[in-house]
């Protein structure tokens, strides 16, 4: 009998990569048919927007933590930076005007160029806040970044009084944001967002950041430079979640430093820890739930915790590793099984009749 296992099929990256861009296409028209259509109220819709946003902020997350292995709690900081960096910037570029005149093609260059600042900006803070906390492991790095998320936060609200003059206007809120967020534009970054890192992960730094997960002092007796892919891991995380900090300014319109208190950070810790580290499907799959879950309990206000709290207790004596651990899911893997299987399927089925063949003839 043939060996089926050598002639096993490959679906080539190029293939794959088309697959993945016709399947987020799909999913793209149908969604907006469904809106366009009434299926999906202007309520939801805005929390699909919400929903996009918080997984951009789980995936980025899950870089520093279920990739690298640490525990950094500040990523609220950096959501706030960027956020207040994207605002910042609309505020001052002539984008209101153009979306109220409807000259929609002309806000384009504007938006890119002001998420990049929230990401380059987020990114930077990444580095000087990752280049010291990384030496630091477990409970003390959780507690340097949480401490300096708090920093940030108490910065904007009062640099005001420290600069003379109103920047950031403090507690009363960063408003008159021009808002540019919806649904095509979120679900672009999120689909560029789990792009991108997907292809970091799969490259060679992305091998060196999960070695320096496993086992650090392995993977430095390897060659590989600890505290260059730690902090490039880190500065990565940030990047991202300053690009939702900013899409999160251009839907609310309006920012206030109490939003991204550390309770942000737990929020969008217990999503990572939910899907489980090291899954970006899963940190997909646990911001959706947890968003829309979310928003069906707004009406109990801060006892939505308690349910955070029961969720991860469960979570942590059933399903240690999370919903999914550290599977990541591939149409394409899928679909060579199956290819594999049919190819399996009809060599064995020719093989037997060439041999009921051969009987007959004798």
């Amino acid at each position: 009998m043939k060996n089926t296992l050598s002639s096993s099929a490959r679906i080539p990256m190029p293939a794959r990569y088309g697959i993945n861009l016709a399947l987020t296409v799909l999913l793209w028209g149908a969604l907006v048919l469904m809106m366009a259509g009434g299926v999906i109220s202007n309520y939801w819709q805005g929390i699909m927007v919400t929903v996009g946003i918080n997984v951009i902020l789980a995936v980025s997350l899950n870089i520093a933590t279920g990739y690298l292995g640490q525990l950094p709690l500040g990523h609220a900081g950096f959501m706030a930076v960027g956020a207040y960096a994207g605002g910042l910037f609309m505020k001052a570029t002539p984008l209101a005007s153009l979306i109220s005149s409807g000259d929609t093609a002309a806000t384009v260059p504007w938006i890119i160029l002001a998420l990049l600042i929230s990401g380059l900006v987020a990114a930077v803070f990444g580095l000087i806040i990752g280049i010291p906390a990384l030496r630091l492991k477990g409970d003390y790095l959780a507690i340097l970044t949480l401490g300096f998320g708090e920093i940030i936060r108490v910065v904007i609200t009062n640099i005001d009084s420290v600069l003379g003059f109103k920047f950031t206007y403090g507690a009363a809120g960063l408003k008159q944001i021009p808002k540019i967020s919806n649904f095509t534009l979120v679900f672009l970054c999120v689909a560029l967002t789990c792009l991108i890192i997907h292809m970091v992960m799969k490259s060679r730094h992305g091998r060196a950041i999960l070695s320096i997960r496993e086992n650090e002092i392995a993977a430095e007796s390897c060659g590989i430079n600890i505290t260059y892919y730690k902090v490039m891991a880190f500065a990565l995380s940030a990047f991202f979640a300053g690009i939702a900090g900013c899409l999160y300014a251009g839907y609310l319109g309006s920012l206030f430093p109490s939003t991204f208190k550390f309770m942000k950070s737990i929020e969008i810790l217990v999503m990572v820890v939910l899907g489980g580290m090291g899954s970006m499907l899963g940190s997909v799959l646990a911001a959706t739930v947890l968003t829309v879950v979310s928003e069906l309990l707004r009406s109990l206000g801060d006892l939505r915790m308690v349910f955070y709290s029961l969720i991860l207790v469960v979570m942590m004596i059933f399903r240690p590793k999370g919903l999914l651990g550290t599977y990541d899911f591939s149409v394409s893997r899928i679909l060579e099984k199956c290819i594999n299987m049919f190819k399996s399927k009809s060599s064995t089925g020719q093989e037997a009749n060439a041999e009921s063949e051969g009987g007959e003839s004798k």
